[in-house]
């Protein structure tokens, strides 16, 4: 069982940053991919960005540029920096692993972007 804790979110300005952490009791070697989703109330989840065990990143449209995922494999930790946050940013974030076709998730961490 791989369990997941993020934490790192809060309420910000728009134009401001946070970084969001993802602690994981497997490490990140082992996954296939980790990653973030979020979802915003009245919208479907919506995948954000993902590293691959090979290295591989790749980010949504809505965030490329903006937003920056990478992992500590000695730490067991996945972040994402988040810059120029917009209000449509404003979701609960969720870390996910993911191993030989079964998703793992945290409870989420919610980020809310408002003057």
């Amino acid at each position: 069982q791989v369990q997941l804790v993020e934490s790192g979110g809060g309420l910000v300005q728009p134009g401001g940053s946070l970084r969001l952490s993802c602690a994981t009791s497997v490490s990140p070697l082992f996954a296939d991919s980790m990653g973030w989703d979020r979802q915003a109330p009245g919208n479907e989840r919506e995948w954000v960005a993902r590293v691959t065990n090979g290295g591989r990143i790749n980010y949504a449209d809505s965030v490329k540029g903006r937003f920056i995922i990478s992992s500590d494999n000695v730490k067991n930790t996945v972040y994402l920096q988040m810059n120029t946050l917009e209000p449509e940013d404003t979701a609960t974030y969720y870390c996910f692993f993911r191993r030989l076709g079964l998703d793992y998730w945290g409870q989420g961490t919610q980020v809310t972007v408002s003057s």
